[in-house]
C-alpha cells in the first residue's frame, strides 16, 4: 500500500469500535467502583452503534449475543484495540500502583500490558457474586456457542491451576474483520498444512467426457441452491449439510482445475490439503493437525480438496499391532470430522479401488474423470496454442488427438514448451515435426512406450 493511502486509511468500523470501548471502559469501571467500595450499586447501560452495516454491529445481528457475551467479545477484543486498556482502568483506581489479585490477567511473551484471562471476565460481570461467576464460567465453557464456533476460548492452563486463570483468546479473524473490514486468507503454515488455489481459466477451457461434466453441474447445483432447500423447504432437519465428493482418474485430467472451478464459479474459497503435513508418525498428531484444519475451516463455507487422498484415506488394515490400531483411529477419526463439515469436501485419487469402502459410501458424488477420447484430445487441441503461434497446414489435430493418447495436462505441457520453443527461435511457426518430438518428448517424461 503507498504510503499516502497507508496514512488515509481509515478503519470502516472506528467510530463503533470507538464507543463500544467506551462502553466498556464504564462496564469495567462500574464494577471496580463497587469493589473499591465508591459505590454501592452498578447498572450497565445500553449500547448503541452509530451505523447499522459495521462489521461489529453486523456480528451482533448474525450472532445475536446477550450483553454478558457481548461484554466477553469486547474484554477479549480490548487488548488488540487499545493495548494498555485494563492498565488504563485500573490506574484510575489505583493510582499509586499495587495489586489485584481479584482482576486476574498476565502478561504476554511479548505484549507487557494486562491481556484478560477468565479470571478477569468473572471479576467484570460477576463480582463476588458466587450464582453469576458459575454463570460466567460456564459461558466461557467448551460448551457454549462463543467456543463451539472459536469465536472466543480460555487457554488451557496447567495441571492443579484454575480452569478461569487461562488466558482469554479471540478469533484473530474476528479481530480482523472488525478492525478492517474484511478478512484475509490463512496462510500455509505447519497450523494450517492448506493452500488456497486459484485459476484463470473457465468452464470452456475444462474439457470432460459429457457425464463427468454432468455430475460436476449436479455439484455446482448443490453448492447454489442448498441453503434453500435446508432453511427455505425446512428440510434441515432430514438432510446432513455437507457434501462429499470423491473423484477419481488418471493423473491430468482435470480433477484439481474442476474443484478450483467449482468455487471460482460459486464464490467459494478452494483450498487443497497437503497431505505430508497432515500425516505424522507421531501419535496423536495427525488427529491434532486434521483438527486445526477443519475447526478453521469451520463455518467459512470453504471448499476443502484433498489431492491424492488414498495416502490418508485409503483401506483401514487388520489390526496387527498398535501401529495398525492407531492408523486406523487416523480414519475413523476423519470420517467423522468430514461427516461433520458443512462444506463441500473433494478427495481425489487415481484409483477408486485404493480408498475405503467405508468412505465410499458416505460420498454424495463419485466422479470418474477417465483420460480424454480421441474428440476430447482434439477439442484441447484446437485451443491449446495462443493466436499469436501460427500452425502449419500439415498438422492435422483430429489424427493428431486419435495418434497420441494424452491427458489434458500432457497436452498442455507440449504446448507450453513449443510456445517457449517458438518465441525463442524468433519463427513463431509450429510444423507437424516440431510438434511430435515434443509430444515424444512428453511420453518420455511420461514413461511411455513410443
Amino acid at each position: 500500500m503507498p504510503k499516502a493511502d497507508a496514512m488515509s486509511y481509515r478503519s470502516p468500523d472506528a467510530v463503533n469500535l470507538q464507543l463500544a470501548l467506551e462502553w466498556l471502559t464504564h462496564l469495567v469501571s462500574g464494577y471496580l467502583s463497587v469493589h473499591f467500595g465508591k459505590a454501592t450499586s452498578f447498572k450497565a447501560q445500553s449500547l448503541e452503534f452509530c451505523s447499522e452495516d459495521s462489521p461489529l454491529e453486523l456480528f451482533i445481528k448474525s450472532q445475536d449475543p446477550t450483553m454478558e457475551e457481548f461484554a466477553l467479545v469486547m474484554i477479549a477484543l480490548a487488548p488488540h484495540l487499545r493495548p494498555g486498556f485494563f492498565n488504563t482502568v485500573i490506574s484510575g483506581f489505583l493510582p499509586e500502583g499495587g495489586d489485584l489479585p481479584e482482576f486476574g490477567g498476565v502478561k504476554g511473551t511479548d505484549h507487557r500490558a494486562i491481556l484478560p484471562t477468565g479470571e478477569t471476565a468473572r471479576f467484570i460481570l460477576a463480582g463476588h457474586d458466587l450464582g453469576r461467576s458459575i454463570e460466567v464460567q460456564w459461558l466461557l465453557s467448551s460448551e457454549h456457542w462463543l467456543a463451539r464456533k472459536k469465536i472466543l476460548w480460555l487457554d488451557p492452563v496447567r495441571a492443579g491451576e484454575p480452569m478461569m486463570s487461562g488466558r482469554l483468546c479471540i478469533d484473530p479473524e474476528l479481530v480482523e474483520w472488525v478492525t478492517l473490514g474484511s478478512i484475509g486468507r490463512p496462510r500455509f503454515s505447519m497450523e494450517f498444512p492448506a493452500q488456497a488455489i486459484e485459476t484463470e481459466m473457465t468452464w470452456d477451457d475444462l474439457v470432460l467426457h459429457p457425464s463427468t461434466m454432468h455430475q460436476i453441474h449436479e455439484i455446482e447445483n448443490w453448492i447454489k441452491h442448498n441453503d434453500t432447500v435446508l432453511e427455505e423447504w425446512g428440510m434441515k432437519t432430514k438432510l446432513k449439510r455437507g457434501y462429499r465428493a470423491l473423484f477419481y482418474g488418471p493423473p491430468g485430467t482435470g480433477k484439481t482445475l474442476t474443484a478450483t472451478l467449482l468455487g471460482k464459479y460459486t464464490g467459494k474459497d478452494v483450498f487443497r490439503i497437503d497431505l505430508s503435513r497432515v500425516v505424522s508418525k507421531y501419535i496423536g498428531e495427525t488427529e491434532k493437525n486434521l483438527s486445526t484444519l477443519f475447526e478453521k475451516a469451520e463455518y467459512k463455507d470453504w471448499v476443502l480438496f484433498f489431492d491424492e487422498a488414498d495416502a490418508l484415506f485409503g483401506k483401514r488394515t487388520d489390526i496387527r499391532d498398535a501401529h495398525d490400531r492407531y492408523a486406523n483411529q487416523e480414519v475413523s477419526y476423519l470420517l467423522q470430522r468430514i461427516e461433520g463439515y458443512h462444506g463441500l469436501v473433494i478427495l481425489a485419487t487415481n484409483k477408486r479401488s485404493n480408498m475405503d469402502d467405508a468412505f465410499v459410501r458416505r460420498f454424495q458424488a463419485i466422479i470418474h474423470f477417465p483420460m480424454p477420447r480421441p474428440e476430447e484430445r482434439c477439442r484441447i487441441w484446437q485451443s491449446a496454442f495462443p493466436s499469436q503461434v501460427e500452425i502449419a497446414p500439415d498438422i492435422d489435430w483430429q489424427q493428431v488427438a486419435a495418434r497420441y493418447e494424452l491427458a489434458g495436462a500432457g497436452i498442455m505441457n507440449v504446448t507450453h514448451y513449443l510456445a517457449l520453443e517458438v518465441l525463442a527461435d524468433g519463427s513463431r511457426h509450429l510444423d507437424l515435426k516440431r510438434l511430435e518430438a515434443a509430444i515424444l518428448r512428453e511420453y518420455v517424461k511420461e514413461g511411455k512406450v513410443v
